[in-house]
């Protein structure tokens, strides 16, 4: 598709890497997950319509 192959992936991948470090990789995939799982969750529901609840004021009770 965009001509990405496996040694371009590769090259990618060392060199989020050497910016990131080993230890906060899990984190970073782990929010990337969320953050892919939460966009398919709203693109799937369906919308949901958000009313403010009514009052039941009378003209006295602002008075």
């Amino acid at each position: 598709m965009f001509g990405i192959g496996m040694p371009e992936l590769i090259i990618i991948l060392v060199i989020i890497l050497i910016i990131f470090g080993a230890g906060k990789l899990p984190e970073i995939g782990g929010a990337l997950g969320k953050g892919i799982k939460n966009f398919k969750k709203a693109t799937t529901e369906p919308k949901e319509i958000d009313v403010p609840p009514s009052s039941n004021k009378t003209d006295d009770d602002e008075k």
